[in-house]
């Protein structure tokens, strides 16, 4: 798929990350962007990710051969209404959103499934905006790409190697598998993240005893509750009924397990337990996936300087440091320093050089 411009409504985290993937892979492209701030385009034009330098009014993308829509999803669905007689006729319109019933269902009131691509990129970070994208972001990340009968499949199958060139791997569902899957293993457990939160918080004591306690495992649990509070308004309004669904299966869950625990029923725990265990070994993540954690941790002495040492053995070798906290609740943690990198490299390069210096360092698995 030859597209000569780009255009991109909202370039928060995600869209900026996409323009960014095909700058690099495409750096003849135009790119045109809008924002909910002009600071965030003028900075988009400020580092020549984009080719205007203030806001665009929607009459301005009629040029586009390709518009993506990276705005909360009833956002995106209001603005595919104000593109329709705007774009040409071979423009195809796609999302980012983690929902597809919304925007599917106004692209059949408006006439244009033969134009819109449905589009999620299963990738992203608990920070956001467009400072922290990055064109690696969407590197062996699965995207999954939805359209209704009447688009041309040529054109769907050229816009899917198009991602592809991304360095995402694209995966094709109708909408409605889309919802379901992404209400399983996204939107559920990001109500359950919340909501997990907001128990140990109302829960917690006068000298915020769970806080100061609260170990990696709690952290890695939760650490998804930290999104764009008005993104998941609008996922969880948007697939409102498949999260309702999994939400009561997700109570006949908690009860089964509440049974067991109740009446001392220790086979049953171990059944409980043991099949989550087998399921969630047998996850896989792409080796070389983005979303994997860089982190070693180490043990260090309590005494001055040491963390210092540390650090400087890693500079003196050029290795740049993402994080670094000390653990003070180990009962999870492999070690008493957390340390987190940008890449796999610099990870297995920080290990050598930290085990060459007597230090005990552990890799922490996903």
């Amino acid at each position: 798929m030859k597209a000569k411009t780009i255009g991109f409504v909202g370039l928060g985290l995600i869209g900026g990350s996409i323009a960014k993937a095909i700058l690099k892979k495409y750096p003849n492209t135009k790119i045109l962007a809008t924002a909910s701030r002009e600071s965030t385009v003028e900075a988009a034009y400020e580092e020549h990710l984009i080719d205007n330098n203030g806001l665009l009014k929607i009459h301005q993308f009629g040029q586009c051969d390709i518009i993506f829509l990276c705005s909360p999803v009833k956002i995106n669905c209001d603005y595919l209404k104000q593109l329709k007689d705007v774009v040409k006729p071979d423009c195809i319109i796609t999302d980012v959103g983690s929902v597809k019933g919304d925007i599917t269902a106004v692209a059949r009131e408006l006439g244009v499934t033969s134009q819109f691509i449905g589009g999620h990129p299963m990738t992203g970070s608990e920070l956001t905006g467009l400072e922290h994208s990055d064109a690696r972001l969407l590197e062996n990340a699965y995207y999954i790409l939805t359209a209704d009968a009447d688009m041309n499949q040529k054109t769907y199958n050229e816009f899917g190697e198009f991602i592809k060139s991304l360095g995402a791997i694209p995966i094709k569902l109708s909408s409605e598998e889309h919802d379901e899957a992404t209400a399983a293993v996204s939107h559920l457990p990001h109500v359950i993240a919340a909501s997990l939160v907001n128990l140990v918080q109302d829960n917690d004591d006068e000298r915020t005893t769970c806080k100061t306690i609260a170990a990696g495992g709690f952290k890695d649990i939760t650490r998804i509750a930290s999104g764009s509070p008005t993104m998941w308004q609008h996922i969880f309004l948007s697939n409102r009924q498949a999260i309702l669904k999994l939400l009561d299966a997700y109570k006949e869950e908690l009860e089964t397990f509440r049974k067991a625990i109740d009446e001392s029923d220790a086979d049953q725990i171990l059944k409980l337990w043991s099949k989550a265990k087998d399921y969630r070994d047998s996850i896989t993540i792409p080796e070389n996936a983005l979303i994997r954690f860089y982190e070693l941790y180490c043990d260090i002495d309590d005494k001055p300087g040491t963390l210092v040492g540390v650090l400087q053995l890693l500079a003196d070798v050029d290795i740049s440091v993402k994080n670094i906290d000390i653990i003070h609740n180990r009962e999870f943690e492999p070690g008493v320093l957390r340390i987190e990198f940008y890449t796999e490299d610099a990870m297995k390069k920080a290990q050598t050089t930290l085990t060459h210096n007597n230090y005990y360092v552990r890799q922490r698995t996903n």
